[in-house]
């Protein structure tokens, strides 16, 4: 196999790749110890009895702004000319934006100053990490993508270990756990967006609403490998959203595990989790690339993911969520190590990258809005957990299937 293709960017270093990583890593340790640990902290303090319904609340409204920005950032900083470049100034404003929200986050105490916050943290987020995965097609060959794709895998799952850790073990309090995330935001985000460069571009036309609405819709039938992608990336997640959206309740409530120390065990298995998840990160990428194949890799993540969820169907037990965890993050890993990188080969056009990416990331939106709320009736029933892991387990099994549709990769 060759290693060039015509028209393709020349290859990257892996001091590029490392940076993108850390900055995929500060979005994802901000958005993940805030959805999991510190929110449903101070969701449970302001309102003990009906805490599911109110994490809920917060989450989905924050999901649902989450929708909205990811097509629009990216179709902005598709249409963004700066001597910057189009997608720098979106990564450094998000960058910014999310650590004054974090900020503000530390010191609310009503579920709708949280709510107001999280929207607005999510939002940045958004801004920060659409516009720096669009610079993959921007910058980095395909024969490059899939190492490149794995190693932004690696910090996006290690980021949430480190901040718990930060949250849980080094400090104490939401208050000051949320400060501390401010600070990381910007210490691993703004390296990429100050100290990299993008290639000139030619001048765009500027940024339109009625282009960006009528651009908004992808036809599955003039694209259907795009359509198939985003089904099975929106299938996927929703295990992942459902699994640890109530990760700190499920020990709680169904483990029993002791409650003043309730979100060191949510770090514990963090750390499963991300150690689980490294070698298998880094070998999918690596052999997608190889052979270039990404299909069986995203099919195999996905069935994995799938046992996962099944572990807590048959046990409630400390020892049931650790394999759980390890089961998860190896799965999750080779997912997303390679599931960015299929995608990437899939986008119907070259100038409306950061867009289509954004419609694509909407997958994983509408699984944080829909998760929670399939999960909290189902958690509130008869059935209870097992009911719930039972879902996500099936949601994870059609969304490997749907994988085998495409047809534009292998």
């Amino acid at each position: 196999m060759s290693d060039v293709r015509i028209g393709d960017p020349p290859r990257v270093s892996f001091g590029w790749m490392a940076l993108l990583s850390l900055a995929q890593m500060g979005v994802i340790m901000a958005a993940t110890v805030g959805g999991q640990i510190l929110l449903p902290s101070q969701v449970a303090a302001i309102d003990p009895v009906t805490k599911e319904a109110s994490l809920a609340v917060v989450l989905a409204v924050a999901a649902v702004c989450t929708a909205v920005a990811n097509p629009l950032f990216g179709a902005m900083s598709d249409r963004t000319n700066s001597r910057f470049g189009r997608r720098r100034p979106w990564i450094v404003g998000g960058a910014l934006l999310s650590s004054a929200a974090l900020a503000f986050l530390a010191f609310q105490e009503t579920i709708a100053g949280l709510v107001a916050g999280w929207a607005v943290a999510q939002l940045a987020f958004t801004a920060a990490l659409a516009t720096a995965i669009a610079t993959v097609p921007d910058q980095v060959p395909v024969l490059q993508r899939g190492k490149a794709s794995a190693l932004a895998g690696v910090g996006q799952l290690s980021g949430p270990l480190l901040g718990g850790v930060v949250a849980t073990v080094l400090l104490t309090g939401s208050r000051p756990a949320f400060l501390a995330m401010a600070v990381l935001v910007l210490a691993l985000i703004l390296p990429f967006g100050l100290f990299t460069r993008e290639p000139r571009t030619e001048p765009c036309p500027p940024f339109s609403i009625r282009d960006f609405a009528r651009g908004f819709w992808v036809s599955p039938r003039r694209h259907p490998d795009f359509a198939w992608a985003w089904l099975s990336r929106l299938m996927i997640t929703l295990t992942l959203a459902m699994g640890i959206g109530y990760l700190q309740y499920f020990l709680r409530d169904a483990v029993h595990y002791p409650a003043d120390s309730v979100e060191q065990g949510v770090v514990v298995l963090v750390a499963v989790f991300t150690l689980a998840s490294v070698a298998p990160t880094l070998l999918a990428g690596w052999l997608s690339d190889r052979t270039g194949r990404r299909k069986p890799a995203v099919f195999l993540g996905g069935l994995t993911m799938a046992a996962s969820a099944l572990v807590l169907t048959a046990a409630t037990t400390w020892g049931a969520a650790i394999a759980a965890a390890a089961l998860l993050g190896a799965g999750y890993g080779m997912f997303a190590a390679v599931d960015q990188a299929m995608v990437t080969q899939l986008l119907p056009a070259d100038a409306d990258r950061g867009k289509d990416l954004g419609i694509v990331s909407l997958s994983n939106s509408a699984s944080n809005t829909l998760g929670p709320v399939i999960a909290a009736p189902l958690v509130t029933s008869a059935g209870g957990y097992p009911l719930m892991y039972a879902v996500a387990a099936a949601f994870a099994v059609a969304g490997a299937c749907l994988v085998w549709r495409i047809r534009g990769v292998r």
